[in-house]
Parts: structure tokens; C-alpha cells; sequence
């Protein structure tokens, strides 16, 4: 991970989270400012896994959500890891929506894919259907909501185990049980084996 504002004061988003908490709409801007670049890149990884000639880029990609988080006003903010939970959230809703906006449009003529790999460098990457994905994401949340959000968060937010530990409140070695099996179960879904 580059190193940048973002990752050398964490205590700095902290602050401006509780700031713009407490009504502070500069802090909601300087938090953006702060944050940009590491959104940026997250969101260039998550488009990498998307199929060849995505038409959404990660400048568009980090702006929605962007929007999107600016209408958490009554959030209850707790620190670097929790905001960065919930952008990989809202980044997950902003490629759903963009993927049936496409299928719509295209009047279900295709499914939009992603690679359900964590390395994005995989010589063959398993590739699903974003929406099918979506729904078994959501199918798993009803089973195991702890193991849906650590998807979200490492998939769609890019979260190391250690971020995705502290923000559920749980050890590393869970978080790596979770990932395992919610990989698997989702590929399944998604593939047709389950």
C-alpha cells in the first residue's frame, strides 16, 4: 500500500470523522481531501478485477461514493478502519447499480463480470456476475452477516485482515476462517455447484 496522508496519521481521519460528526461540514471536506487518493486506488484495484471495457472509472467510481457517504450525516464515525468498512460498502452499491443500469440498458443482453479472486494478478481468475454476486452476498448475509461484511470489506474495499479484525471486533485468524469460507460458499452460488 503506497504510503500517503491516509495511512501516516490515521489519528488526523479519526479527528475529522468526529468533527464532521458533531456538524462540522469543513471537516466532511477535509476528510475527502485526506482519504481521495487511498479511495482512488482502492477503487482502481476493484476495477481491475471488473471485465475488460468497464465503462466506470475510479475518479467516477470514488466520486459516487463519495456522494453517496456525504449523505451519512448521522453516522456514528469510530475511527480510519470503520470509514474505509463503509466506503467498501458503498463502492460495492455504486458497481451493483452501475452493473444493472448496463444490463438494463442492454436489456439483460449481458452480465457484468468480476473476478472473484483477491489477487487481482491471477493468471485465470474465477469470473462472476456482479449482480449474481450481489444477491448471494446478500443470500449469505441472512446466514452469516459477519462473514458478508468481511467479503465487502477485503472484495469491494480492499481491508487487510488486521482492518477487517479491528472493525468487527474479532481476531485475525477469524477473519481469515471467514474470508475462506465465504469465498468458496459465494463461488459456488454463484457458479451453480452449490
Amino acid at each position: 500500500m503506497p504510503a500517503g496522508a491516509a495511512d501516516t496519521d490515521p489519528q488526523a481521519i479519526t479527528r475529522l470523522l468526529t468533527a464532521w460528526q458533531d456538524g462540522d461540514a469543513t471537516a466532511r471536506d477535509r476528510l475527502f481531501a485526506l482519504v481521495y487518493d487511498e479511495l482512488r486506488r482502492r477503487a482502481a484495484v476493484q476495477l481491475r478485477r471488473e471485465r475488460r471495457g468497464h465503462t466506470l472509472r475510479p475518479t467516477a467510481l470514488v466520486h459516487e461514493a463519495y456522494l453517496r457517504l456525504m449523505g451519512q450525516d448521522h453516522a456514528r464515525w469510530e475511527g480510519r478502519s470503520q470509514f474505509f468498512a463503509i466506503a467498501s460498502e458503498v463502492m460495492r452499491r455504486v458497481l451493483v447499480d452501475h452493473a444493472r443500469g448496463r444490463k438494463a440498458a442492454k436489456r439483460g443482453g449481458f452480465a457484468v463480470r468480476v473476478a472473484l479472486e483477491e489477487d487481482v494478478a491471477a493468471e485465470s481468475p474465477r469470473e462472476v456476475d456482479l449482480i449474481a454476486l450481489d444477491t448471494a452476498l446478500d443470500e449469505l448475509a441472512a446466514m452469516d452477516p459477519r462473514q458478508s461484511r468481511v467479503v465487502e470489506m477485503r472484495y469491494f474495499g480492499g481491508l487487510g485482515t488486521a482492518q477487517i479484525a479491528g472493525v468487527l471486533g474479532v481476531s485475525r485468524a477469524t477473519v481469515d476462517r471467514d474470508w475462506r469460507f465465504a469465498r468458496t460458499w459465494l463461488y459456488r452460488r454463484v457458479s451453480g455447484e452449490a
